[in-house]
């Protein structure tokens, strides 16, 4: 936060405290007006959503405000990720594939969307493959996209168990050994993650992207 000049922080809190007009409108005429770096302005993003989980985990916040701040990141990225210029032969390094859907049963892609998002601007090739997505759509992606991470995201309490089903069969498909399973959404404790049998579980998108980074021994 001390390196941030006015205008970043104007932007940062106006996102944090939910001010959707004052953050679209700072963040547009940061990227369109005053040509600023938009992989700096995707980290002022990502700071705010830090701040937006904070203050769901302390119960400030409730799923209304996740959904504008969902909404918020999705808008700005639209914008700021075209203008990320890479120079000729040189690619950004990713750190690592990340598949991540939405297990069957369950229709919820909030929380979700948002893991994307930060894993993306994180520095990581993310694939998602949606909502209620079968275990066989999961075993297929894995096999196509070779991910190093799988993310299973569930809201309700049903998703519990297809959890468990699409872990089960990652496993019985001889999968399980070259991949890491996370899991995240809901309820989702240690009581749930030892039950499902993933690898660990995640409370918020910040987890998320530190436990991928640890997995895959990339600076946090």
């Amino acid at each position: 936060m001390s390196d941030w000049n006015d205008e970043e922080r104007r932007l940062v809190e106006a996102m944090a405290d939910m001010n959707e007009d004052e953050a679209l409108a700072a963040a547009r005429r940061m990227l369109l007006e005053e040509g600023k770096d938009p992989v700096r302005v995707l980290d002022l993003c990502r700071a705010a959503m830090d701040m937006v989980g904070k203050r769901f985990e302390e119960g400030e916040y409730f799923l209304p405000e996740l959904v504008l701040a969902g909404e918020m990141l999705e808008t700005i990225g639209a914008i700021a990720k075209p203008l990320i210029k890479v120079r000729p032969g040189e690619e950004r390094r990713k750190l690592g594939k990340v598949l991540i859907g939405t297990v069957h049963g369950d229709l919820h892609d909030i929380g979700k969307n948002i893991v994307t998002f930060m894993l993306d601007i994180n520095g990581f090739e993310v694939r998602d493959i949606g909502i209620d997505v079968p275990v066989d759509n999961f075993l297929g992606a894995i096999d196509e996209f070779q991910p190093d991470v799988v993310g299973l995201s569930g809201f309700l309490t049903l998703a519990f168990d297809s959890m468990k089903e699409t872990i089960a069969a990652i496993e019985k498909a001889g999968r399980r050994e070259r991949l890491k399973i996370m899991i995240g959404g809901g309820q989702i404790d240690e009581t749930v993650r030892a039950y499902t049998g993933a690898d660990a579980f995640g409370v918020n998108a910040v987890d998320a992207v530190k436990l991928c980074k640890h997995w895959l021994g990339a600076p946090a």
